[in-house]
């Protein structure tokens, strides 16, 4: 009976956050396939733990840092290096929103940046985390998060820089 609620209650949370990982997930690592394979081994780790998981006072915080540790030991590891370098470019669609050109630019852009940098970022600024929140996810300082997360948004200015069109490139 135990072991049904167990899997009831972890069922749930796995239903309800799936597509939020996904996208968390996505931005750190800049791949789909490579989004799932995160989010499917997160979820694992989640469910071997998921008694001392269940009991914490913020589940959702307890699931990124378990997300986002995930993808900072994968880009340690070879297998990180191996799959950022073979990833696929993403897939642009005819119907697609007249700013998708911005989105593109902007996960290119994140791509980029060394994984710390590109983890503090997405952190503070896509999952709307305080310093302090961010700090904990990442196991590091505030001055450390403040620095990384300063470093990578000076970073992605200088990667997006709007360059003006010249007559000769209007022309072509």
């Amino acid at each position: 009976m135990a072991k049904a609620k167990h899997d009831d209650e972890f069922t749930e949370f796995v239903a309800s956050r799936a597509g939020w990982l996904r996208k968390v997930a996505y931005l750190l690592c800049g791949d789909w396939h490579r989004a799932d394979d995160l989010v499917q081994e997160t979820i694992t780790k989640l469910y071997t733990r998921w008694g001392r998981v269940s009991r914490a006072d913020n589940v959702d915080g307890y699931a990124r840092r378990v997300l986002v540790n995930t993808f900072l030991a994968e880009q340690r590891s070879g297998w990180g290096r191996f799959t950022a370098r073979h990833a696929a470019e993403p897939v642009e669609r005819a119907s697609a929103p007249a700013d998708l050109e911005a989105g593109l630019d902007l996960r290119r852009a994140l791509a980029e940046l060394p994984p710390r940098q590109r983890a503090a970022v997405v952190l503070r600024h896509y999952c709307d985390l305080s310093v302090e929140q961010t700090a904990e996810t990442l196991g590091c300082s505030t001055g450390n998060v403040k620095s990384q997360t300063s470093r990578g948004l000076d970073a992605l200015r200088r990667l997006l820089v709007v360059r003006p069109v010249t007559a000769a490139e209007r022309m072509s």
